[in-house]
C-alpha cells in the first residue's frame, strides 16, 4: 500500500519554488552594469610622484582613472584597470576610478592620495621670488590644501561672492572675471573700471559650506598689491555666521594690509581677532618688513591656532599671540571658513588717489592646513 507523506511533499514543493524564484531573480540581474568595484592604489615612495592603480569589477568592459579634481588632463582609459600616473607636484589629490559596463553606466570610487615629488619636502626650497614654507612638518599632518593648479578656481573648495561690496564703505564690485588661475598661482585683480554702479571691480570668494578648519597651522603664501586705497585680506569667519551674525561668529584675520606708498603702509601686515563681548571686541598687532614692501616678492602669512591661543607669523617670524582661553572668546573654539579678497577703498585704507596705479593684483601660491599627528 502506497502511503504519501504530504508534509514532506509540501516542504519539497516549497523548496523547489524558492529555488526556481531565486534562479529567476539571478537571471534578471543586469549584467551590463558593473558590480563589486575594488581599487588599490600604491604611491611609490621614491620621490618620483608615480602612483600605480589596479581596479577590478564584475561585468566591467573598461576603466577610467581621474588623477585629481584639480588636474585638467583627460582621464586615463583602458580595458585592464591597471594604470600608472606620475604627478608633478607634491600634494593631496582626490582621485576617482570608474568601471564601465556595456550599458555605458559605471561604478566609481574616490580615494584621496598623498603624493610626494622629491625626497626632502620637509625642507623648503629657497626660491628667488620670496619666502617659502615646507609641505610637511614632523609633528603635523597636512589635512587640506589648495595649490591652485589647473586653469580655474576649484569649485569643490571655493564659492565666489558676487555683487557690490556690502560693508566698510568699500568701493568695488565683485566679479568672477577678476579671478584667474594659471601656472600654479591664483590671482585676484583690482581694476579701475565702471561696473554695476561702482567705479572699481575686484573679487572675493569663500570656502563656506565646503572647507572648514578648527585649530592647526595655516600657511598662505602670497604677494600683495600696493598703493593708496588697496586693502587685501586673507581671513576667516566662524561657520555659524548665518545663525549668530558678526562679531558673535568670530573673525580671524591672518593677513590684512592697508596700502599706501606715501604713508609707508605697503610694508605692514596686520593680524587680528574680532569677537562679541557685550559688543565688538578685537585684539592683534602688526608686522613691518625690515626692507622692501609686500609687493616686491612672496611672503608666507601663518597662524598657529590651538585650544589656548592663536599666534601670527610672517615668514616664520612671530609677532603677536592672542590668549583665547577666557570664556568670552568661545567663538574661537569652533569651525571657521576662509575668505580671500582685495577691497578697494573703505573705512580703514581710505579711497584711492592720484598716486594709485591700476590694475593691482594679489597673487596666492598656496594655502595649507596642518594639524597635530
Amino acid at each position: 500500500m502506497l502511503v504519501l507523506n504530504f508534509k514532506y511533499i509540501s516542504l519539497r514543493l516549497v523548496l523547489l519554488a524558492f529555488i526556481l524564484f531565486t534562479s529567476c531573480k539571478a537571471e534578471n540581474i543586469d549584467s551590463s552594469i558593473p558590480t563589486n568595484l575594488v581599487v588599490e592604489i600604491n604611491a611609490l615612495d621614491d620621490g618620483s610622484g608615480t602612483v600605480e592603480v589596479m581596479a577590478t569589477a564584475n561585468n566591467a568592459t573598461s576603466f577610467e582613472f581621474y588623477p585629481g579634481d584639480n588636474i585638467s588632463e583627460d582621464p586615463l582609459l583602458n580595458t585592464t584597470g591597471i594604470f600608472s600616473y606620475t604627478y608633478t607636484t607634491t600634494g593631496l589629490y582626490l582621485s576617482e576610478t570608474r568601471a564601465y559596463g556595456t550599458s555605458g553606466k559605471y561604478l566609481s570610487k574616490e580615494i584621496q592620495l598623498s603624493v610626494q615629488v622629491g625626497t626632502d619636502t620637509c625642507v623648503p626650497s629657497n626660491p628667488v621670488d620670496g619666502y617659502k614654507t615646507p609641505l610637511c612638518y614632523n609633528d603635523m599632518n597636512l589635512v587640506w590644501q589648495d595649490e591652485f593648479n589647473g586653469s580655474v578656481l576649484n569649485s569643490v573648495n571655493w564659492t565666489h561672492e558676487l555683487g557690490p561690496a556690502c560693508c566698510n564703505n568699500e568701493l568695488q564690485y565683485h566679479r568672477e572675471e577678476n579671478t584667474s588661475v594659471a601656472g600654479g598661482y591664483l590671482t585676484i585683480e583690482a581694476r579701475k573700471e565702471d561696473f554695476g554702479g561702482r567705479n572699481y571691480t575686484s573679487s572675493r570668494f569663500v570656502t563656506k559650506n565646503k572647507q572648514t578648519v578648527k585649530y592647526g597651522r595655516i600657511d598662505i603664501r602670497a604677494k600683495l598689491p600696493r598703493g593708496q586705497g588697496l586693502w587685501p585680506a586673507l581671513w576667516m569667519l566662524g561657520s555659524n555666521i548665518d545663525q549668530v551674525g558678526w562679531p558673535a561668529c568670530g573673525e580671524i584675520d591672518i593677513m590684512e594690509m592697508v596700502g599706501g606708498d606715501a604713508t609707508g603702509r605697503d610694508n605692514t601686515s596686520h593680524g587680528t581677532i574680532h569677537w562679541d563681548d557685550n559688543g565688538h571686541s578685537s585684539y592683534g598687532d602688526h608686522y613691518t618688513l625690515s626692507s622692501g614692501i609686500f609687493n616686491d616678492k612672496f611672503h608666507v602669512f601663518t597662524i598657529i591656532w590651538d585650544s589656548s591661543s592663536i599666534t601670527w607669523y610672517v615668514d616664520d617670524v612671530q609677532f603677536v599671540t592672542a590668549d583665547i582661553t577666557p570664556a568670552a572668546l568661545s567663538e574661537f573654539h569652533q569651525n571657521f571658513f576662509f575668505i580671500f579678497n582685495v577691497a578697494v577703498g573703505g573705512n580703514w585704507p581710505g579711497s584711492p588717489d592720484a598716486t594709485t596705479v591700476f590694475p593691482q593684483q594679489m597673487v596666492v601660491d598656496y594655502v595649507r592646513v596642518f594639524q597635530p599627528n
